[in-house]
């Protein structure tokens, strides 16, 4: 979504957590204004107990960095804060500084639509320290949810097995934005339209929809509705089955698309959205099939996600097109991706080395891992994806035969025989765009093409095989000695 399309675009900069802002003054106050950071944006563990997820919100990130300014309204807001002790929580020197504030940090990406996988960096941010700490919650905003949308999508699309998904979540969506990240994403995770007409507009995705239950019983009976409907709108003629009967619904549906025939029209489609789906379409489908109506579709929705839709197929039901929404909305049984975003690498200014340094932990699998990351994806001699080793930047290229185990450092994988590519692509360059962002058809496109070539194994819904990530052994030397040390 266009940054501009949101409700309050002046929002931009304090769409954030305040300590955001408190570690900001914090580091200004210290003299830290020329120390630099280096980020990494990654989450630990794949969404919905899957093999693989579906980076997106990577084509928002330009415009949120080049948008994110505090003007007069921001801190006069911020001047009024109160801290907890008494007085105001934020020195005017620090305003004065957020007042002429400009992003100039460096960005790195996981191009938009392609997969990702547990502990690498999707987003590498490297600048000012203050840059990159304001840069944080907003970032994470994008990524997390519209991440964690496009692979729920991407799951359902799977098992709809080349059948049509249309996005019907607005209504069950969080909020205004919410749905409209919805759609973005559910979009490029594979769905082929969305309910959301404002959507539609914004980024030129097909919208779709018909009538709904209340125009059934805004009619004397349900025939009327249908006709009224066929007269309405006879080039987008859906009708929904199940406001009263099923079976009587098919067969008004059925008068009524033989009227249309006699005017030169057709039948679209029926819809159906409750009761038991499987039983219900075949029935529909022999119906219309002995009514010599084989050309109208047979739409379901009611609370559809990827194991019911592989449920239907596995019972033989005769669908030709999904519409589902709150299971993918919000993103049913997962409420979030649990991204985060930590500090790597720091050094005091633009013009002195880096220092690697990493977050401990009691629970081993929280450790982070130390320095200037890169991702090589490694590949099979058909482009298929075998596993990515995260690199140290400047690492020796020659010592990338094997990759060592994320947690178990006795355990590596050969990458012997398979070709490697550099994975994060720049996006920002001091503060502006890279060029333009992927469209969103080229994002929806490299989505399909990855998924296409990804190991059926990994894509399985029960017991996915894992895709390997590793470290390349120099880095994961250096993790353990830091780790050591500390």
């Amino acid at each position: 979504m266009a940054l501009t399309d949101r409700t309050v675009p002046n929002d931009v900069a304090l769409n954030t957590d305040l300590y955001e802002l408190t570690m900001a003054q914090g580091f200004w106050e210290s003299g830290l204004v020329d120390a630099q950071g280096c980020f990494n944006v990654f989450f630990r563990d794949n969404p919905f107990n899957g093999g693989y997820a579906v980076a997106c919100g990577i084509g928002q990130i330009a415009e949120l960095v080049e948008n994110l300014r505090f003007d007069d309204e921001s801190i006069a807001y911020l001047a009024s804060v109160k801290a907890p002790g008494g007085g105001p929580l934020f020195k005017q020197g620090f305003l004065d500084y957020l007042r002429d504030f400009r992003m100039h940090v460096d960005i790195w990406a996981i191009p938009e639509g392609d997969l990702a996988f547990p502990r690498e960096p999707m987003v590498r941010v490297q600048g000012s320290i203050i840059e990159c700490q304001l840069l944080e919650t907003a970032l994470l905003n994008l990524i997390n949810f519209q991440t964690l949308v496009a692979t729920k999508a991407s799951r359902v699309v799977y098992a709809a097995e080349g059948h049509p998904v249309s996005d019907f979540g607005l209504r069950r969506a969080q909020g205004h934005d919410g749905g409209l990240a919805v759609a973005r994403a559910s979009y490029i995770g594979g769905c082929t339209s969305t309910s959301n007409v404002l959507a539609g507009k914004i980024y030129g995705i097909p919208v779709f929809g018909t009538h709904a239950h209340s125009w059934v019983m805004a009619f004397p009976t349900e025939l009327d509705a249908f006709r009224a409907f066929a007269k309405s709108s006879p080039k987008n003629c859906c009708l929904l089955l199940d406001t009263y009967d099923v079976h009587q619904g098919i067969q008004n549906a059925i008068i009524v698309a033989k009227e249309m025939e006699a005017e030169g029209e057709r039948l679209n489609a029926i819809r159906i959205d409750s009761g038991d789906l499987a039983r219900l379409s075949k029935e529909t489908r022999a119906a219309f099939d002995e009514a010599g109506l084989p050309y109208v579709k047979i739409s379901v929705s009611n609370d559809l996600e990827e194991y019911t839709i592989q449920s239907l197929f596995a019972q033989g039901a005769p669908i030709d097109t999904f519409g589902v929404g709150t299971k993918l909305a919000t993103c049913d049984p997962q409420p979030a991706l649990g991204g985060v975003y930590k500090l790597s690498a720091t050094r005091d200014s633009s013009d002195e080395p880096w220092r690697p340094v990493m977050k401990l932990s009691e629970q081993l699998y929280k450790r982070t891992i130390p320095g200037i990351q890169h991702i090589i994806r490694y590949e099979d001699a058909s482009g298929c994806p075998v596993g990515d080793m995260i690199v140290d930047e400047g690492s020796d290229t020659g010592n990338r035969s094997v990759m060592v185990n994320l947690v178990d450092p006795v355990t590596t994988y050969s990458t012997a025989g398979y070709t490697g590519r550099e994975l994060l692509q720049p996006i920002v360059a001091d503060g502006r765009r890279v060029g333009e962002p992927d469209s969103i058809e080229e994002a929806k496109a490299r989505c399909k093409d990855a998924l296409m070539r990804l190991d059926p194994a990994t894509k399985r819904f029960l017991n996915p095989q894992t895709y390997h990530v590793g470290l390349e052994r120099g880095l994961s030397e250096l993790r353990q000695r830091l780790a050591a040390e500390h």
